[in-house]
């Protein structure tokens, strides 16, 4: 699917503090006396990489103006954040650099903070001039980093390949009978496969047809269903395969709504049949909302009282709404395509989040649990740019499609989380 990057064809803490000494203690001042020594403690593990980093950039830039962007890639909390960027800001002030406006700026600074599974990565990007931009960076071990920060989930990625061809893969299903079938979805026709020792077996192929040309980003979804084999919503199209056997494809042209998620908890969205997203009209809605910014992709996380669903948006932005609220969350540079898992590990359910890297792409799992997306896994790597990434029907895998390079087939991967050792 067409990601919101640059490919895309539509739309497309306070340092030196001087502390006096302490009087003798009482015994109830013991408790403020730990919260003193806890909140120093953290500033003295933030402070080493907040000075490395800020003698790193000023060699780079020397003393002058400088234009300051920071950006929360990685699961310390807000408040936290705003310590560290304050504490950062402080010494690049004591190295010679005045934080000013762009157009005053003789170099612009953009730092973002991010993590994986071991380590905080603190990122400086510096522009000076028209010069090449030059990339500077620190490490701090997770766990001796602030109180704020949230350790990730040990949560392991497994890819199956099911299947290659030429023609481009919209979705496949996968039907865990016995014996095991499978369709696989592609713009001219959907092919059942049996599952036979170890080998996929060709049993029939429906054609689609359709009165409207294809869109040039094509996409697609497979739906299984209890009274009928399965649903495939196409722009602009819906077919459905016959109750009787040999399986017939009835098509026919329709704006009905394509379903997300998994069930139960199933929501539909209005899918632009010209373009390459859905409209941001729901079907029934969540809670009292019935709109939502156009996006391309959509997960879904089950709460205690309610369902989170995150969307892609169209713009670059991340959505979660929650029935009451539409609160856009910036970027995390995810790619447009996302879909959520039950694992059972860490929270139990787990987003899965393309991320473009070098035109390559890569799938990771994160969660949410206060509202800001935490990496709970390392990423698994594809050769190209996912094409389709969608949730399968019983809601504990997802099918992933990519085009490999090398072959020019593609692919399409079964792909699961297992809990980590």
């Amino acid at each position: 699917m067409l990601k919101v990057k640059c490919r895309a064809v539509y739309n497309s803490r306070v340092p030196n503090m001087q502390i006096s000494p302490l009087p003798p203690l009482r015994a109830p001042a013991l408790p403020m006396l730990l919260l003193l020594l806890s909140a120093a403690a953290v500033a003295s593990n933030w402070s080493a990489p907040e000075e490395q980093l800020a003698a790193k950039i000023a060699a780079v830039t020397g003393p002058g103006a400088v234009f300051l962007q920071f950006e929360n890639r990685s699961s310390v909390n807000r408040a936290e954040f705003e310590d560290i960027r304050r504490s950062l800001t402080t010494e690049l002030s004591a190295l010679g650099l005045r934080p000013v406006a762009a157009e005053q700026a003789a170099a612009t600074v953009q730092v973002s903070f991010s993590e994986n599974l071991q380590n905080y990565v603190w990122v400086a990007q510096i522009h000076v001039g028209n010069n090449e931009p030059v990339v500077v960076m620190v490490s701090l071990p997770r766990g001796s980093a602030g109180s704020g920060a949230r350790p990730a989930a040990p949560i392991v990625i497994r890819k199956a390949l099911l299947w290659t061809q030429p023609d481009r893969i919209l979705d496949v299903a996968v039907m865990d009978a016995s014996p095991t079938h499978m369709a696989v979805l592609d713009p001219a026709r959907i092919t059942l496969y049996k599952l036979q020792d170890a080998h996929w077996l060709p049993e029939q192929s429906l054609a689609i047809t359709h009165q409207r040309p294809w869109p040039r980003d094509m996409r697609g979804r497979l739906v299984l269903r209890k009274d009928h084999l399965l649903d495939a919503y196409l722009p602009g199209v819906v077919c459905r395969t016959t109750t009787t056997s040999p399986l017939g494809l009835n098509c026919y042209g329709s704006d009905d709504p394509w379903p997300l998620g998994a069930e139960p908890l199933i929501l539909s969205a209005f899918f632009a049949p010209a373009r390459n997203f859905f409209t941001g009209a729901l079907a029934p809605g969540i809670g009292k909302q019935t709109t939502t910014a156009p996006f391309y992709s959509a997960a879904m996380l089950p709460r205690e009282k309610y369902a989170l669903w995150i969307t892609a948006a169209t713009d670059g932005q991340v959505h979660l709404l929650d029935g009451i609220a539409d609160r856009a969350m910036g970027t995390f540079h995810w790619g447009g395509d996302i879909a959520s898992v039950h694992s059972g590990c860490g929270g139990g359910w787990q987003v899965l989040a393309t991320a473009d890297s070098n035109g390559a792409d890569s799938i990771r799992a994160f969660e949410i649990p206060d509202r800001e997306p935490v990496a709970v896994s390392q990423p698994a790597e594809f050769a190209d740019a996912v094409t389709a990434l969608w949730t399968e029907s019983v809601g504990s895998s997802a099918i992933a499609v990519s085009r490999n390079p090398e072959t020019g087939n593609y692919e399409a991967y079964r792909v699961s989380l297992a809990c980590g050792q």
